[in-house]
């Protein structure tokens, strides 16, 4: 039988971006659960920030995908902006989850107004329009950002620091009760900001790992 492998992708070229990934996930690698493979797209730009970023790595990935497709169980997008997540659902049969659609859908299990922690101020738009067609703006509390770039999140106390504010922001003069991570390179400083805003933090590419190893060890398949 073909071992069980979920390919984690991200979309930009950063290097250190998929590091903070692959230290996110180690919970998840676990005795006998399937194989968790972290990718970067070569192709891709050194950050996606913009709307033409997102749109710019949607035929790469589906080269990408298509070219795993054999050895693959299943796929997560590791951008919170999910490029090209439906485009890809049609390109293979097996489970494509974007770590946006995923990170929301996991903090409203866990609290009734969600926060969202974003890079900068030009991707809030971009998010609104995304949740707005999951019909979850009455859910949002706010999205607040940190003012610093893909890159710049690889100066780990910077970021905290300044996460950190923002996450007290959103909980206290907006009332979110659970925060998402609005940016896969901020993956590996979930536990460390958890603990400095003291509410419930989604790291999107944990909570789309998380989802979809469920999709593949109990065999579910959409429709």
């Amino acid at each position: 039988m073909m071992s069980k492998k979920i390919y984690v992708i991200n979309p930009n070229s950063l290097h250190t971006v998929t590091g903070g990934i692959e230290e996110a996930l180690e919970p998840l690698r676990i005795p006998g659960g399937p194989e968790i493979e972290c990718l970067t797209l070569a192709a891709g730009p050194p950050g996606i920030q913009k709307q033409q970023d997102v749109d710019s790595v949607v035929t790469p990935l589906i080269r990408q995908v298509a070219s795993l497709e054999l050895s693959a169980s299943a796929f997560v997008i590791a951008c919170f902006s999910d490029p090209g997540l439906h485009s890809l659902r049609e390109i293979t049969a097996k489970p494509v989850i974007g770590i946006g659609e995923a990170g929301i859908l996991t903090a409203l299990t866990l609290g009734q107004r969600v926060g969202v922690i974003a890079i900068l101020p030009e991707s809030i738009p971009r998010h609104l329009r995304y949740y707005g067609s999951m019909g979850l703006l009455d859910r949002l509390a706010g999205e607040l950002p940190v003012n610093l770039g893909v890159a710049e999140l690889a100066d780990r106390e910077q970021t905290l620091e300044r996460m950190s504010a923002v996450g007290s922001v959103l909980r206290d003069a907006h009332g979110a009760d659970v925060l998402v991570m609005g940016c896969a390179g901020m993956a590996a400083l979930r536990n460390r900001l958890q603990e400095a805003v003291g509410v419930p933090v989604v790291e999107p590419c944990q909570a789309g790992v998380a989802m979809v190893m469920g999709r593949v060890l109990l065999n579910w398949h959409s429709t």
